[in-house]
């Protein structure tokens, strides 16, 4: 297998021409830091330029599938221009890179996947998901404007009406609920969901390499054109959001809450 230079975040493995990415916070339920989203932002290009690789399979270590932003690291991109301005081009970059990569790329998501976690499985373009699994994009909730996924994405994956609303509230949405208008393509016991997304990335390597390449590449141009008509005004709106009232006050509440969390253990 091609080196990855990827950080001890996330985890590269070769099942033959399958190429295993877990991302590898389980402590933090595999929540967004700056590694970690810095290690995406570069993993897709590697993906793209392995041409071994005919198929992802694309999960998270322990319980979850990502479990949203760390608030630690949310609280520095609120406070440093320069470190936002360095993880927005992050943004952008995993936005482009899974657009454009030319190895399908199957969800396997074996968790709850919150904030950039839903945002890799609306990117994806196979989507198996646990039963006991939720998706769910609280960045308004909190303050944020959601510039890299679900507001891109979900108006070609459901109704624009469906997308509106769980863009603006952060519901959760159930895995059932997320096959049943189009956001995820399977719903397994929890036990067998990684199993199912290997056995379909397998079936996909095993097909003609240049006609499946092709045929994602058809598909994933109405993707691209959506999401380079939207995303620069996203990610300028979302650079506007971190230095709101409003998430200043939820980061202050949430973080002052992790601190007597910690402090009574």
């Amino acid at each position: 297998m091609t080196a990855y230079a990827v950080p001890p975040e996330i985890v590269v493995e070769a099942d033959g021409p399958i190429r295993v990415v877990r991302l590898n916070r389980p402590d933090a339920l595999n929540a967004t830091n700056h590694e970690l989203h810095k290690g995406l932002a570069e993993l897709f290009p590697q993906l793209d330029a392995d041409r071994d690789a005919r198929a992802v399979v694309l999960t998270g270590n322990g319980r979850a599938f990502s479990a949203g932003g760390d608030f630690g690291y949310l609280d520095a991109l609120a406070r440093d221009t320069d470190l936002r301005r360095e993880t927005l081009d992050h943004g952008k970059q995993i936005v482009v890179g899974m657009a454009r990569c030319r190895v399908p790329i199957v969800a396997a998501v074996n968790g709850p996947a919150v904030g950039l976690g839903c945002s890799l499985v609306a990117l994806s373009d196979i989507v198996f998901m646990a039963e006991s699994a939720h998706l769910a994009d609280p960045h308004v909730a909190l303050g944020l404007v959601a510039a890299d996924g679900g507001p891109i994405t979900w108006p070609l994956l459901t109704s624009l009406q469906l997308a509106k609303e769980y863009a603006l509230t952060g519901d959760r949405i159930p895995a059932e609920r997320a096959a049943q208008i189009g956001l995820v393509n399977h719903v397994c016991p929890d036990a067998e969901v990684f199993d199912a997304a290997m056995a379909c990335a397998k079936r996909i390597a095993a097909l003609p390499q240049q006609a499946t390449e092709d045929t994602k590449r058809i598909m994933n141009l109405h993707l691209e054109r959506a999401v380079l008509a939207t995303l620069d005004y996203a990610l300028t709106a979302e650079d506007r959001s971190f230095v709101s009232p409003e998430l200043r006050a939820n980061l202050d509440r949430f973080l002052s809450k992790q601190k007597d969390q910690k402090e009574k253990q």
